[in-house]
């Protein structure tokens, strides 16, 4: 049995946070854009650590698994 938890989620996380495909914090001009499909080194920082925040919440905090077979 595969435990596919954590490459799920770490793939769902990862393609909602991408910063600037859905939102982008902090923005170019505000403090929140939505899908402006630009970037900055500081959006990229604060999408990381809400990354590794949420991930580390889900994987370790729930416990969340998924297994196959």
């Amino acid at each position: 049995m595969a435990d596919w938890g954590p490459v799920v989620i770490a793939l769902v996380l990862f393609v909602l946070l991408s910063p600037g495909l859905l939102c982008q914090i902090p923005g170019k001009g505000r403090m929140v854009e939505f899908a402006n499909m630009q970037t900055s080194g500081v959006s990229i920082l604060v999408h990381t650590i809400i990354f590794f925040g949420l991930i580390t919440i889900f994987l370790i905090a729930i416990g969340v698994h998924i297994y196959t077979g």
